[in-house]
């Protein structure tokens, strides 16, 4: 554990030596049940107080340290799940992955068991924010940077990949070229919006590769293999919102019409980048509670959980941190995790869902978080 965290502590450092801001490290394991002792949760809590220690030990700079236990594989471990988030919260972040079978149908038992979980989150952890800690992947790869969707094979070996966060610079990119250029048509005005942001990407990448590369070569020495970036226009509180990123591109609103077909063009951009290799999502992260722009739309009715499903099928990444009634019918969660599901799998990408039912909150009602990493927002129906 010393071991990891140290190095990714270096290359943090690394990073803002040639002017990056970090904003986290994060580890990422394999299968929790492979090194925590599951038999009961007094014993899975007993060996994660152990970690935590070890994490509280590090001098990070102080940087944010996250960790992930990665998936639980079977409904025992997923039972186990609810306590340990509320125990042990951003340090225990944890996935599910859910498959099809040969007739290329989900895992119907796996879905049902995550419900009970996300519904078991809500109730007892304080306004139901710890679900921000678990999600269900569906045809997701290892190697995602971004939590909780994150998890590890033990057959990868110790490897590295680096998550971008980057509205603040598509925003910056699509003003400073609105502002320059006023009689371009519309067809050729988004051409340009197009390439101008993935010379941008590309020049970061790039400039990425490059620290990557003398790192290994002075620090690493192969001890921990570099895998790739995630591309994804990762978001946060602290900023811009992709909301600023539509408007810039002509759309009025997020959820008006126009939505899809600029979300579209965003993840062309995001999977243009070619300095480095893509893992991951490298597509369009559209995290409700995270951004401060989508938050507000839901208050002003301008989408719905079926508008961001659709908008799914051109992007990423499923149903993201979405408030929904406290009261929502299990069923109703399950098929809403079918329809993402089917969906990831029809169309061949990586979708998950991360859903917050909150308690005693009804449709249109505002939430009333407290985590400094999520925005307060209005609950959206369960159609």
């Amino acid at each position: 554990m010393k071991k990891h965290l140290n190095f990714v502590s270096s290359l943090a450092n690394r990073f803002a030596q040639q002017g990056y801001q970090v904003q986290s490290i994060r580890i990422v394991t394999n299968p929790f049940a492979e090194y925590i002792d599951t038999t009961n949760l007094q014993s899975a809590s007993d060996d994660l107080s152990f970690i935590r220690c070890l994490l509280n030990e590090i001098k990070s700079d102080g940087l944010r340290i996250r960790f992930a236990i990665g998936e639980a594989k079977n409904s025992h471990e997923i039972a186990l799940l609810p306590e340990l988030i509320k125990e042990f919260g951003d340090l225990c972040n944890a996935c599910v992955n859910v498959p099809i079978d040969e007739f290329t149908l989900l895992d119907k038992r796996l879905i049902e068991d995550s419900v009970k979980a996300i519904q078991e989150i809500a109730n007892i952890t304080e306004r139901g924010e710890g679900n921000f800690n678990f999600t269900v992947n569906f045809n997701c790869q290892p190697l995602i940077p971004y939590f909780p969707a994150s998890y590890h094979n033990s057959e990868l070996g110790n490897q590295y990949v680096i998550g971008f966060e980057t509205p603040d610079l598509l925003v910056k990119v699509l003003r400073d070229f609105n502002q320059e250029n006023t009689s371009f048509s519309d067809q050729e005005k988004l051409k340009q919006q197009q390439i101008l942001m993935s010379q941008a990407l590309q020049y970061h990448a790039s400039q990425v590769a490059d620290i990557i590369k003398e790192f290994d070569q002075t620090e690493n020495h192969n001890r921990f293999k570099f895998a790739g970036i995630d591309s994804s226009v990762a978001p946060s509180k602290d900023c811009a919102s992709m909301v600023d990123v539509y408007q810039q591109l002509g759309v009025p609103y997020f959820g008006a019409a126009g939505t899809v077909e600029a979300s579209a063009l965003l993840t062309r951009v995001f999977k243009s980048v070619s300095a480095l290799p893509l893992v991951g999502f490298s597509g369009l992260m559209l995290a409700v509670t995270e951004d401060r722009g989508l938050a507000e739309g839901t208050i002003n009715g301008q989408y719905d959980i079926r508008s961001l499903l659709t908008y799914s099928a051109v992007c990423g990444i499923g149903l993201d941190t979405v408030p929904i009634p406290g009261d929502t019918p299990a069923d109703k969660i399950a098929s809403l995790m079918a329809d993402t599901g089917t969906m990831a799998f029809r169309l061949n990408k990586p979708l998950t869902v991360r859903l917050f039912p909150v308690p005693g909150l009804q449709a249109g009602e505002l939430t009333q978080f407290e985590s400094d990493d999520l925005c307060n927002c209005a609950v959206l129906a369960v159609p």
